[in-house]
């Protein structure tokens, strides 16, 4: 297996991780000690990253991926007993993958010139 298939497979598995705790019963979701926000936030960042990273020349697809799971998890909420969807929470979550995504289009850049 290549580095960059590697990379493929993590971002995939991020993203269905990101899935299984958005959509799944509260009571299953892990916690971290920092507030709810910034562990959303981070969350995207980290699957933004991985997804720029691993596909550095198909930027605008990932972004539509990453932005628009994001969004489409968030309605999902709406759907659960336990969890809801709100517009503070998916701007939080979205910032956090517009980072991730530009960071890793930073990285990106920077292996390029080199």
């Amino acid at each position: 297996m290549t580095i960059q298939t590697g990379l493929r497979v993590l971002a995939w598995l991020l993203l269905a991780g990101l899935i299984f705790v958005t959509l799944a019963p509260i009571n299953l979701r892990p916690s971290t000690p920092a507030p709810t926000q910034v562990e959303r936030a981070i969350a995207l960042v980290v699957v933004g990253l991985a997804f720029a990273i691993a596909y550095p020349r198909r930027l605008l697809l990932v972004a539509a991926i990453v932005l628009g799971a994001t969004i489409l998890l968030e309605i999902l909420q709406l759907m659960s007993p336990s969890r809801h969807g709100r517009i503070v929470d998916v701007l939080v979550k979205l910032s956090g993958a517009v980072a991730g995504l530009g960071i890793g289009w930073l990285v990106n850049r920077r292996r390029r010139t080199r």
